[in-house]
């Protein structure tokens, strides 16, 4: 899936950066609204890879560690941010179904939560993935992702996997002791 260019952002920049502020709001430090905008620009730009490092290259305005620190270190609550962004999309979409979907995200190691050898509808067979659940509202034009979680396969709650799950913990899920 493609994304903007970097002459498409700048002509819808202002929308994004209100939207952002908007979703973004809950959040306590002004940095973290800021990383948080940045982030959403990365997502938004043309490019294949949406992993923090590719991001950060087109983005060219903030190294990978400031995003990566965003995302997996910074202590903000995803929750209000997740409801906001529910909030404003079901009110922009008039929605004529709920669908619930999975996806695999092919993985080429094992070192990402909930990875493992299993089914995905996605790619059309067995391999080697993480699969999510999502809820979105669809409409004739659109589909949006109002809600979403990684499913952890019942082999990752087993105490084989604890050296697994303590070099890729998954939140709320702590290693076994």
């Amino acid at each position: 899936m493609g994304g903007l260019t970097a002459a498409e952002l700048a002509t819808i920049r202002r929308r994004l950066e209100a939207f952002a502020d908007d979703v973004f709001a809950s959040l306590p430090r002004a940095d973290q609204r800021a990383r948080g905008q940045c982030y959403l620009r990365g997502l938004v730009l043309d490019g294949r890879r949406k992993s923090i490092e590719p991001m950060a290259q087109r983005l060219g305005e903030v190294h990978d560690q400031a995003l990566h620190h965003f995302v997996a270190a910074s202590p903000w609550d995803w929750r209000p941010v997740r409801r906001r962004l529910a909030e404003v999309m079901t009110a922009a979409l008039e929605r004529t179904a709920w669908v619930v979907d999975d996806t695999g995200f092919p993985k080429d190691g094992m070192h990402s939560v909930g990875v493992q050898r299993q089914y995905s509808g996605t790619l059309g067979k067995t391999a080697n993935c993480q699969l999510g659940v999502s809820v979105n509202a669809v409409t004739d034009q659109a589909s949006c992702p109002l809600d979403w979680r990684l499913f952890l396969p019942e082999r990752w709650d087993k105490e084989a996997m604890a050296t697994r799950r303590a070099a890729c913990p998954a939140p709320g899920h702590p290693p076994p002791a």
